[in-house]
């Protein structure tokens, strides 16, 4: 009886330590898609693409007559069960990227993502609106005050 009782007991365990934890990323495939903004440069657009199950990327670009003016490049990985976000962006940090790690927010509609050791950014954030509509905001502080820019985005597709 104890035998049976201690098989079972095993059997249990692992099958729910085998059982798949919920995929981070997947959560967030309300991102993928192209989105647009307007601003005083002319319209900006972030198109985001899922590269496997672990790994989204991003391009963040203006359109300037026939030409794509790169901005950044994103990677949005999963990472022990938090995001990652890592961007490089062009002409800054030596052309290296920088990273930033999700918070603890449970709300799928809602990336926060942290470096408090960069100078700015320190806070990257995407907040969902509607299927079509989402705010991106960077902010961090300086010399004592929050900046902040505010992008108002909506989908193209």
């Amino acid at each position: 009886m104890k035998t049976k009782l201690l098989f079972t007991l095993i059997w249990a365990l692992l099958t729910v330590s085998s059982t798949p934890k919920p995929n981070e990323l997947k959560k967030m495939e309300w991102l993928l898609g192209t989105w647009e903004t307007k601003t005083p440069k002319g319209s900006l657009y972030e198109t985001w693409i899922r590269k496997n199950t672990t790994e989204f990327q991003a391009k963040s670009y203006y359109l300037k007559n026939k030409d794509t003016i790169l901005l950044e490049s994103v990677r949005l990985l999963e990472k022990e069960k938090k995001l990652c976000y890592i961007v490089k962006v062009s002409g800054q940090n030596n052309e290296l990227p920088v990273s930033f790690i999700s918070d603890e927010n449970p709300d799928p509609s809602h990336l926060v993502f942290e470096n408090l050791q960069h100078d700015f950014p320190q806070v990257i954030s995407y907040k969902k609106l509607s299927p079509n509509a989402l705010i991106a905001e960077i902010s961090a502080m300086k010399n004592g005050q929050m900046k902040k820019r505010t992008f108002p985005m909506q989908r193209l597709k």
